[in-house]
């Protein structure tokens, strides 16, 4: 079980943040997370190169849709199932077994690659390293809430999830750098993906130093073996649970539609890339010119985190979200009709401050309302939101855009859609949004308070922001 946390923490910002960073299990999670994603891009750098920029290779929209299917949608059926066993498993072993797994696994892609095998057998390879990366990422969100107090939450999302995405694209940054070294073709992309296994051998190591029950689950029964009853019961039991929670279930639905749109632009982004501009002085073409768009993006990833934080404060984490699909909405519409580098890279950093304040967000609601026995299989449904919205945005993508990716009728449905939802989550969460409850009541709008299962943390409103609703007991 994990330790009691203190029971006052300060609310600003900087003194949230100290507070956070002093603590020792905090700083331990964190370097699990900074190890494996940054080998998560080298990993993904290094897959890209070898199927979408090697030389030796070609792929046509199709074929590109067609690898986010194979990579994303199997996961996306089985990621529920793990979910479940992340609330049945110690999630410290979770950490250490799935990250010494995958130094295995990408050690078989790069043969793969090395050796020239593509199509089915490359992608299922690749699909294995995918889906132990996405079950380890669910419980890296799970844990979190056992190593920070709730007042610090959102403070401790912000930089957890931000500096992760950042590290990613520094380590597809770095993957580029050995890609100088080792050369562009099979045998080059082959050393970049076998460089990933260096951290997830330190994240596994990192997560070792916790004890075995610190990150939860608490209250769960860990004795019985699990059956295919359990798994379903379990996901019934989870999907009951959110039913309950309408302000998590509007968060996941609007961060649903976001994927959808954000995934279409990114399909278009690489065909742009590959088949479309042309190097003009600084701005380049192909993986290179990706990668500049990648490191303007992760800059728009950091000042999400800067932003965020004291923009929940003043409008509460369901207004921050509408803002931010609004913003999305006019950049698409006007840094996106030119289809030039000039305006796509600064296009792409405004996207991702989008992408990063909503997550941020939306993280903080599903931690705040969910209790801990159910949080595992909320986020691994999350997750799976995630995939096969993306998925579905890659089939659209190979039906709608041409082979060059540029389409002005794609780019206005895109527009289109992120102002729809921003206008729509903002009507549906309004309630949501009026500013903290009474101590000792539930906000407008949630459930019904009760006492909140063994372990589970009592969400607490951010000072001047939203109030959550406290997690209903099992039922």
């Amino acid at each position: 079980m994990s330790p009691a946390a203190p029971a006052a923490f300060p609310a600003a910002p900087a003194g949230a943040l100290r507070t956070v960073l002093r603590r020792v299990d905090f700083r331990r999670l964190y370097a699990t997370r900074l190890a494996s994603q940054a080998s998560d891009g080298v990993f993904q750098a290094s897959l890209a190169g070898a199927v979408l920029f090697n030389p030796e290779r070609a792929a046509t929209p199709a074929e590109v849709a067609a690898g986010f299917a194979v990579l994303l949608l199997p996961y996306s059926l089985v990621g529920p199932f793990a979910g479940v066993l992340l609330d049945r498993w110690r999630r410290q072993r979770v950490l250490v077994v799935a990250n010494a797994f995958r130094c295995l696994a990408v050690g078989v892609v790069a043969l793969l690659i090395a050796t020239g095998v593509s199509g089915p057998t490359l992608y299922l390879s690749a699909l294995v390293v995918v889906s132990v990366n996405r079950f380890v990422l669910a419980a890296l969100s799970a844990a979190l809430p056992h190593v920070v107090s709730a007042p610090t939450l959102v403070v401790a999302n912000a930089l957890s999830t931000t500096s992760g995405t950042v590290i990613t694209t520094v380590g597809g940054g770095l993957a580029l750098l050995v890609r100088l070294g080792v050369g562009a073709d099979n045998g080059g992309y082959a050393v970049m993906a076998l460089c990933s296994a260096a951290g997830y051998a330190l994240s596994a190591t990192a997560a070792r130093g916790f004890h075995r029950d610190l990150l939860g689950p608490d209250a769960v029964e860990r004795s019985h073996r699990e059956t295919i009853g359990d798994v379903f019961r379990g996901l019934v039991a989870g999907a009951r649970h959110v039913r309950g929670l309408p302000q998590t279930a509007y968060a996941l639905a609007a961060i649903g539609a976001h994927r959808f749109f954000y995934g279409i632009s990114t399909i278009a982004t690489l065909l742009l890339y590959r088949n479309y501009f042309h190097d003009q002085g600084f701005f380049r073409a192909g993986l290179a010119g990706l990668g500049q768009a990648f490191a303007v993006a992760a800059v728009g990833v950091l000042l999400a985190a800067v932003v965020t934080p004291t923009a929940v404060r003043r409008v509460g984490k369901p207004g921050w979200i509408a803002i931010v699909f609004g913003l999305a909405a006019v950049t698409e519409g006007t840094l996106g009709v030119p289809f030039t580098m000039q305006t796509l890279v600064p296009a792409g950093l405004l996207l991702a401050f989008v992408a990063q304040g909503s997550k941020i967000c939306v993280d903080t609601i599903v931690q705040e309302t969910v209790a801990d026995d159910y949080r595992g299989r909320v986020f691994s449904f999350y997750d799976t939101l995630f995939n096969v919205t993306f998925v579905a945005a890659a089939v659209v993508g190979a039906i709608a855009l041409p082979d060059s990716g540029k389409s002005y009728l794609v780019l206005g449905l895109i527009a289109s859609g992120y102002a729809v939802t921003s206008v729509l989550y903002g009507a549906a969460s309004r309630g949501y949004s009026a500013g903290p409850a009474p101590a000792g009541s539930p906000p407008a709008g949630s459930p019904s308070a009760g006492s909140s299962p063994a372990g589970s943390p009592r969400a607490a409103p951010l000072s001047g922001g939203t109030a959550s609703p406290r997690s209903r007991a099992h039922r």
